[in-house]
């Protein structure tokens, strides 16, 4: 329970059911070994992967306006892909809590990218359960809007100050300008907020933990923002 507590700590979630907890870090091969029925973590994986798709489909779909179904799938699919599952189960620590069978603990179970991705969505199943949908929320939120993460999902904006540039400077040959209007909070946890400017007319603000970010979140918004106003083209066939 000592190890749960920490890990608890980590994850900045208390369980008021620890048991939920303990299901999720349990593989399969524990049932398997024993060869009995019992309780394992896949269960809860289903459970976890649904509440995990609404949550960023619906934060793809507030962040993103200008895109159509086929990007935010897209980006959607990039977010919840195996290995970045597993690399957000590793982060979390959640191989050193796993309880497996003792072939599977033989054979390298804890470090398995497919064990740290079922535990993690198993994870979100049991924090679903525990705490309702606010609280999976809010902890899948915290795991996945690291600085670049909404960037490098949607396809084309893995860059989004070198594409801003790129795009204005089809139209001319001034570069964007980013300017520093505030910060905010204290010093080991600032808030920046940036303008970026083009022609002498600011195009879109961003705020970030640092001023690269900043920037990046500005440049986002602003390539969404001209996006939405570039005239759609007719693909018609033209009569014969």
């Amino acid at each position: 329970m000592t190890q749960l507590s920490d890990l608890q700590t980590r994850l900045g979630y208390a369980f008021r059911d620890p048991a939920l907890l303990r299901l999720a870090l349990t593989h399969p091969s524990v049932a398997h070994e024993q060869g009995i029925p019992m309780q394992h973590n896949q269960r809860l994986e289903f459970l976890g992967d649904a509440v995990l798709q609404v949550v960023l489909t619906r934060e793809l779909y507030e962040k993103f306006p200008a895109y159509g179904e086929g990007p935010l799938t897209k980006a959607r699919a990039r977010l919840v892909n195996r290995r970045s599952l597993a690399e957000k189960g590793r982060a979390l620590g959640l191989g050193t809590h796993l309880i497996l069978s003792r072939g599977e603990e033989a054979n390298g179970g804890r470090e398995r990218p497919s064990a740290l991705a079922d535990s993690f969505e198993a994870l979100l199943g049991a924090i679903f359960l525990d705490g309702g949908f606010a609280s999976a929320e809010k902890f899948i939120l915290a795991q996945f809007n690291e600085a670049s993460g909404a960037h490098a999902a949607i396809p084309g904006i893995d860059n989004p100050k070198g594409e801003l540039q790129e795009l204005l400077q089809s139209r001319s040959p001034e570069a964007p300008e980013y300017q520093v209007i505030a910060t905010s909070g204290p010093d080991h946890d600032r808030l920046f907020e940036c303008t970026v400017h083009h022609g002498g007319t600011e195009l879109a603000r961003g705020q970030g933990k640092s001023k690269k970010e900043a920037e990046s979140a500005a440049a986002l918004a602003a390539l969404l923002t001209l996006r939405e106003q570039e005239p759609e083209t007719d693909h018609a066939t033209p009569p014969k």
